[in-house]
């Protein structure tokens, strides 16, 4: 069970990265976002809050300090969202603001990430 997890994580951040390509000029990557946000995986199917997850939201958040890197990170997360099986959407929305921080667009697979500022 836990190979399938490792499988469906690296088919999501290889997923990311050919996403990430036409966003080569921004600073972050889909592989940026996917380690940052890994240890968040488990909160988002149903289990606890991981010790590394909100530090890893603070430091991505930190680093997406440009519109291109905010489009790229916005683009990234969709794409992870998609690729990974049982996340809850409701709890994706609320984790910025349970670790303290604030992005400007939902966490959602309809956010519109070209709209992102």
């Amino acid at each position: 069970m836990a190979s399938s997890a490792v499988i469906k994580l690296a088919c999501a951040v290889l997923l990311c990265i050919v996403v990430a390509a036409p966003y080569a000029e921004a600073g972050i990557t889909c592989g940026m976002v996917s380690s940052k946000l890994a240890p968040c995986i488990g909160y988002l199917k149903g289990g606890p809050l991981g010790g590394g997850c909100c530090g890893g939201i603070k430091a991505l958040n930190a680093a997406a300090a440009t519109t291109p890197d905010r489009k790229t990170a916005c683009n990234c997360l969709k794409s992870a969202a998609n690729a990974i099986k049982g996340i809850n959407y409701g709890k994706a929305a609320g984790l910025p603001g349970m670790c303290g921080v604030h992005i400007p667009y939902a966490i959602s697979p309809s956010t519109n990430c070209n709209a992102v500022h």
